[in-house]
């Protein structure tokens, strides 16, 4: 057995408990198709100071649906933990899609880390913890192995910058040419 499998074996036979399951779950179904995320990202732009930030949010989570969601789960086509390890249980709803990368890490990660800097600390701290524990989440309830968390984060790190990227150029733009007339 390699050592993704072993995390979660070892998660499943001394860290899964009454308490913390329920939690886990709560925590694991806030990520569902990025709604949290969204929701967050619909206020932003809601908001004239923060609609900026709200635009690359949404452009984070744009870039982690077809990178991820898209491209590389149908790409590496990974099967889920629990079809491959004999005596792993998961907790949540069969999930229909592959499981690498995590989309929930993915789209977590890319969205808290925007906000994270962003928006000042007390915002942007609290996103980044929500991610993280969507992100541990996935493993608790064993619909993921912890590279295809790990590989989520990267990802949506390194989307959330382009994200930014994408989002300075074009309100550069929109201002240069505002001054131009």
């Amino acid at each position: 057995m390699n050592l993704d499998g072993s995390v979660l074996l070892f998660l499943q036979e001394h860290v899964r408990n009454p308490v913390l399951t329920p939690v886990l779950k709560l925590i694991t179904t806030l990520g569902n198709g990025g709604a949290v995320w969204i929701a967050l990202a619909v206020l932003l732009l809601c908001l004239p100071r923060t609609r900026k930030v709200g635009c690359m949010v949404t452009a984070a989570l744009l870039g982690t649906l077809l990178v991820n969601n898209i491209i590389l789960k149908n790409l590496v086509a990974r099967t889920r933990p629990y079809e491959v390890l004999e005596g792993l249980t998961y907790l949540v709803r069969k999930p229909v899609d592959y499981s690498f990368p995590s989309g929930h890490t993915g789209c977590s990660f890319a969205a808290a880390c925007v906000m994270f800097r962003r928006l000042p600390r007390r915002y942007g701290v609290p996103a980044l913890v929500l991610a993280v524990l969507i992100s541990v989440s996935r493993l608790y309830v064993g619909v993921h192995y912890p590279s295809d968390v790990l590989f989520g984060m990267v990802s949506g790190i390194l989307l959330s910058y382009a994200a930014e990227a994408v989002v300075d150029w074009i309100y550069g733009r929109k201002e240069k040419s505002r001054q131009e007339m």
